[in-house]
């Protein structure tokens, strides 16, 4: 996905996330789950970037009779689908076992987002470290909040621009501004 190595995989059990914020819930009943599922992948897609985190948000596909399947959103962020069959939880406790044999185990944190308390009970065992729904999204809307502090441009007003003019440019300027003609 990223070029140089992530400081962390997130893994993000994104039913169990839609169902704990209080936004996605009030959208998926609103405008359906695929709007909840659409808010989700573009909060951790922002979320994801700014913190240079290799995230996974995992889907069931549970009832689906669909294969397992991947989709890279960003260079940050890839969706997986699970397979007929599959949940999110087992498809996570999977990826965490193979991370515990995996070189990245010593430069990279693995965190898994998930507010089923015996799902991150076991994902801790594997070595990963477990985080809520709700802490989550607290880190998620402290990231947009730092992202928008960012962007926002000074408007300052000074007469740096003005000073800075040659003087015969500045004496022509002011003639102008007292509507004198040249």
């Amino acid at each position: 996905m990223v070029d140089k190595p992530s400081q962390a995989i997130l893994l993000v059990d994104s039913y169990n996330i839609i169902g704990a914020w209080a936004s996605l819930t009030e959208l998926k009943e609103d405008r359906g789950l695929d709007a909840a599922r659409e808010a989700l992948i573009a909060a951790l897609a922002n979320y994801s970037a700014y913190q240079e985190y290799e995230t996974w948000a995992v889907f069931d596909a549970y009832e689906q009779r669909s294969p397992a399947s991947q989709q890279t959103i960003t260079p940050y962020l890839s969706v997986h689908y699970t397979g007929y069959g599959q949940t999110a939880d087992s498809y996570i406790e999977r990826a965490c076992a193979k991370f515990r044999n995996d070189a990245r185990k010593f430069t990279q944190r693995l965190i898994v987002a998930t507010s089923d308390n015996v799902h991150r009970q076991t994902v801790i065992g594997y070595g990963a470290e477990g985080i809520s729904a709700l802490h989550l999204e607290g880190e998620v809307l402290s990231t947009s909040q730092q992202v928008k502090t960012r962007q926002k441009t000074p408007k300052k007003r000074s007469g740096r621009v003005f000073g800075s003019l040659k003087p015969d440019v500045q004496a022509k300027l002011a003639r102008m501004r007292f509507g004198h003609k040249e």
